[in-house]
């Protein structure tokens, strides 16, 4: 009862918040931070906090209706990313999946610099070797190939860059790793060779395919697509390519034990579907709004650097760097304006260290310290850009003046 009334005063905020009565108030600008779970999702979720609380392992009927319904949804949310149900493993979170995705691996590791800090802390397990991009936060094909070894056992590289924006060649990475595999097989080396790709970031704004991609495993993330929090996935193309991490009463087919989040799965696979469903359209609405705000600042702020590359971007996305300033101030000069965004990511920002994406990116000092990242979501219009763009330009200049710094 308690969780049912919290989670209708919770879509009540919602509508409350997002309504256009109020999107000159309160403008967000971090969605590749976190979303706000969307409606559909809200709904779908409430009869598992309380009608259909029951767990899915018990043997009566009311449970083993609950079992049916939470397969059917794996099912669904799998369809969405081209694969089937049974290929899917929940986990509590993005972290959860990469941890498994690794789990298995005893050998080599090839990774690149610039990704999540969930990928970059597990490989550290490991006999590793870190590629880095270019200048424009690229992973180059042949870097990688170099970068592989005959005891490399797995390869991971993030679909798209959660600082940057920058989205990677996975299906040509692929194609790299086929050709390995052949050879290894020529040279009768046995030693596997996988590819795992973190895909928290891009789905709903870009095509992912597990198929198309060419990848033997994959990461999503819900909290990214307009779901709940601490719900994802870990897609693998066979069982036998993961071991667990987790213990206990061997849920989810051995692989993730713990009594299963119906209502987070529910909810995860009603983001992703509509996500899914909504992706061409938003992806070029998305597109047109970040433009608009590119070539705002851009006019109005001549030294201002676009971090990444501007051809191979997330539509949403757009990190942005005003040489000599301080990021930090802006974000909570602005933040007085009710427009929140970020510096660098989330994970770096919170512990008060320069961005590795961005060293990475063998950017100066001054450009790293006054990057900000706007990221754009279902919720952005273009009064939000324009409201945001005059508040950018003016926050700016006062720095600039501030400091002394002619523009």
């Amino acid at each position: 009862m308690y969780i049912s009334v919290t989670l209708r005063l919770a879509t009540r905020y919602f509508n409350l918040r997002y309504n256009n009565t109020v999107t000159d108030k309160e403008i967000y600008l971090d969605y590749a931070a976190a979303t706000p779970v969307c409606d559909a999702a809200l709904r779908a979720m409430e009869p598992y906090y309380s009608r259909s609380f029951y767990n899915p392992s018990s043997p009566y009927a009311p449970a083993v209706g609950v079992r049916r319904e939470y397969e059917n949804a794996k099912g669904r949310l799998a369809h969405t990313i081209g694969a089937k149900g049974e290929e899917v493993i929940v986990t509590a979170g993005a972290t959860e999946s990469i941890n498994l995705a690794f789990n298995h691996v005893s050998r080599h590791v090839v990774t690149s610099s610039i990704e999540h800090p969930a990928v970059i802390e597990v490989v550290k397990k490991f006999s590793h070797t870190f590629v880095e991009p270019n200048n424009d936060g690229v992973v180059s094909v042949d870097s990688i190939s170099r970068a592989i070894t005959p005891e490399t056992e797995l390869i991971s590289i993030q679909f798209a860059n959660n600082e940057t924006g920058t989205v990677q060649s996975i299906r040509a990475i692929a194609n790299l790793i086929d050709k390995q595999r052949k050879e290894r097989v020529e040279q009768g080396n046995t030693t596997p060779l996988l590819f795992h790709c973190d895909a928290s970031q891009g789905f709903g704004q870009l095509d992912v395919n597990v198929a198309r991609l060419g990848v033997d495993m994959l990461t999503m993330n819900s909290a990214k697509i307009y779901g709940p929090k601490q719900v994802a996935l870990l897609w693998t193309k066979s069982t036998k390519l993961v071991s667990p991490v987790i213990l206990g009463g061997g849920q989810e087919r051995g692989l993730r034990s713990g009594t299963e989040n119906v209502a987070g799965l529910i909810g995860f696979t009603e983001a992703a579907v509509l996500a899914h469903k909504k992706q061409p359209r938003e992806s070029k609405r998305l597109i047109e709004l970040r433009n608009s705000l590119e070539n705002r600042l851009l006019s109005s702020l001549p030294m201002a650097i676009v971090i990444g590359n501007k051809k191979r971007r997330l539509p949403g996305h757009l990190t942005i760097s005003f040489p000599g300033i301080d990021a930090e101030r802006l974000v909570f000069k602005l933040e007085e304006k009710a427009i929140y965004i970020a510096t660098g990511s989330a994970c770096s920002a919170n512990k008060g260290m320069a961005s590795h994406v961005l060293v990475a990116l063998k950017l100066n000092e001054e450009t790293i310290n006054g990057s900000i990242r706007l990221t754009l979501g279902r919720h952005t219009t273009q009064d939000q850009i324009d409201s945001a763009s005059r508040a950018i330009i003016m926050a700016v200049k006062q720095e600039y003046t501030r400091l002394g710094i002619s523009i």
